[in-house]
Parts: structure tokens; C-alpha cells; sequence
């Protein structure tokens, strides 16, 4: 049961279900796509998708149907949107994004998907209870790649460079990682002024009360923190893990993150909360789910509001 809460509670996350209020809107540039001749040329391509199955693609994809918001933000930050004909209920990056067709939310329309003719439906592990609409969509003729459930930044630079070669935009993949890599070494070069006995133990509150859940290890949230030479505090915990509030505040973390878009004030007012350390200090924060929590493009800005939260005088 706890593996299902587990799974769930990430496609809720990817989704941006828990987020109390819009996603921020942030210049994120597209890397633009490759030569169309040289694009078109890189096909047809085979690719073994996170669901273990080989997908055959034989020519470039002219119309993509995206079934989550990060593989949605993917394709346009690699300059797909013109190719875009379907999206998710739940997609709201980059804006021009709303003028698209929605296909429905944590359960799609496989009726609707069908009627927009797509010529590739790009799909996330973590709707694997999905597996019906799937086939159904194969049945029709359609192909459908099924990208992993990210647990680490070498997660999500695969996703990024899988949806780039099944699109013919290989080249802006790769440019794409880069640039990532490179903000992510700068991130981390700032975070070395950081010495050991100043690093602070930090609580991400994922999901609030009354089930209150966060994330321990194996997760990018995890390797965000590791990231920046903050500690973890559910470091002991594997994946995401739902914690009591007596246990919170045993742990008396130094600082608290809420990515769920709750109150911070309904937060600091739960019974007990106001002997935490980083309740007394004032260091409890929300930090905007989507960067946080989206495995896509944007991840290294959650990166940066992570760090400027928790170490404003190293991150400024």
C-alpha cells in the first residue's frame, strides 16, 4: 500500500496536482530544433522507452500528444510547440502551451487522443496504471514513448535527450543538457563556500496535513539539497515517505520547505511546530511546486530558489 501512496503521490507531483497556485512564469528560452533535412535524415530511429519496450519511429513526428506537464515543457524548450495537437489538463508552462488541445488530467481521454491524429504520444512511467489507454492507443496505430520516473538530475538529462531523439531534435537536446549541466556546475561551485559545520538540516514538506509526506533519498529533491551542502531531514527514508508531526518535530530541522502551495501560516500554527528551530528562526519558506517538483528544463531554477531560501548570503 505504501509502494501505491508512493507512486501516486509522485504522478501527483509531476502533474502539479498539489500546487496551490499557478505555476510562476519564467523566461526560459527555447534551444530551438536542428535542421529540418538533418532532423528528417536521423530517421527511422529505435528507442527502448521506461516501460522496457522498443519503439520504432520511422519518420519525424509532425503532430506529438504530451500526457504530462514536464514531457510537455520538454518538447517546447526544444522548439516543438508548433507540433504540438494535445496536452494535459494540468500543463501551464510556457503559456503558449493553453492554446493547445487538453486530453484530460491524471486519467486521459484515449477517445480524444485518437481523434487528434498524433503521430507520437509522449507518455511518463508513472502513469503505468495506464497501461489499457496505452494499448489502445498502439492498437490504433499510434506510438507511444513512455519516459522514466526521475529520481536524479542523470534521470531527467535521459528523459530530455530521449524525447529529443524521437522528435529529430537530438541536437538541441544535447545543447539543452549542457546548458543544465553547466548551471548545475555553477550551482554547485557557489555551494562549496559552504563549510561543513554551517550546513543546515532541511525538511521538504511535499504534501501538508493532515498526511504529511516528504522526500528521502533516491529522489531529485533529495539530490537538490546534496546539491547546495544542505542536509536532508528524512535522510534515513527511501523515496517519498509520509512522516508524523511528532517525528517533524523530533527531527527539529533548521529550515522548512513546502513546495504543496499550503498556508505557511496554518503551518507554523500546528500544535508543537512552534519548538521547531526553523519555525522559532523563521526560516520556513514555499518554494514554487512546479520548479521543484517538474522533472524538465526548469529543474535547475528550483535548484537556485532552493538555494537562495536556505544560504541567501551565499546565493544571492
Amino acid at each position: 500500500m505504501k509502494k501505491l501512496t508512493a507512486i501516486w503521490l509522485s504522478l501527483l507531483l509531476v502533474m502539479g496536482v498539489l500546487a496551490g497556485c499557478a505555476g510562476a512564469e519564467t523566461d526560459h528560452k527555447s534551444t530551438g530544433s536542428q535542421n529540418k533535412e538533418t532532423a528528417a535524415a536521423a530517421f527511422p530511429v529505435s528507442i527502448k522507452d521506461a516501460a522496457g519496450k522498443t519503439v520504432e519511429i520511422k519518420e519525424q513526428p509532425k503532430r506529438i500528444v504530451s500526457l504530462i506537464p514536464s514531457n510537455t515543457e520538454v518538447a517546447y524548450a526544444l522548439g516543438l510547440g508548433d507540433k504540438m495537437v494535445g496536452r494535459s489538463d494540468f500543463d501551464n508552462y510556457p503559456k503558449e502551451v493553453e492554446k493547445v488541445e487538453k486530453i484530460g488530467g491524471l486519467e486521459f481521454n484515449v477517445e480524444k487522443v485518437i481523434s487528434l491524429k498524433p503521430d507520437l504520444v509522449l507518455a511518463h512511467a508513472s502513469q503505468m496504471g495506464s497501461k489499457d489507454g496505452f494499448k489502445q492507443l498502439e492498437d490504433a496505430g499510434i506510438q507511444v514513448l513512455t519516459v522514466n520516473d526521475a529520481t536524479s538530475f542523470k534521470d531527467v538529462y535521459k528523459s530530455i535527450n530521449m524525447i529529443g531523439e524521437s522528435t529529430g531534435a537530438k541536437e538541441a537536446s544535447t545543447k539543452l543538457v549542457d546548458e543544465m549541466k553547466a548551471k548545475l556546475n555553477n550551482i554547485k561551485k557557489q555551494a562549496d563556500a559552504i563549510s561543513k559545520d554551517k550546513q543546515k538540516t532541511v525538511f521538504v514538506e511535499v504534501s501538508g496535513a493532515p498526511e504529511i509526506y516528504t522526500t528521502g533519498q533516491h529522489t531529485f529533491m533529495d539530490e537538490m539539497l546534496s546539491v547546495i551542502h544542505a542536509k536532508n531531514a528524512a535522510a534515513d527514508q527511501t523515496g517519498w515517505v509520509q512522516m508524523t508531526e511528532e517525528s517533524i518535530i523530533k527531527r527539529n530541522p533548521d529550515v522548512i520547505v513546502t513546495i504543496d502551495g499550503s498556508s505557511l501560516t496554518d503551518l507554523k500554527k500546528r500544535d508543537g511546530w512552534n519548538t521547531i528551530k526553523a519555525v522559532k528562526e523563521k526560516q520556513v519558506f514555499q518554494l514554487n511546486t512546479d520548479l521543484a517538483s517538474r522533472p524538465g528544463p526548469r529543474l535547475i531554477e528550483g535548484v537556485e530558489a532552493l538555494a537562495k531560501s536556505i544560504y541567501p548570503d551565499t546565493f544571492k
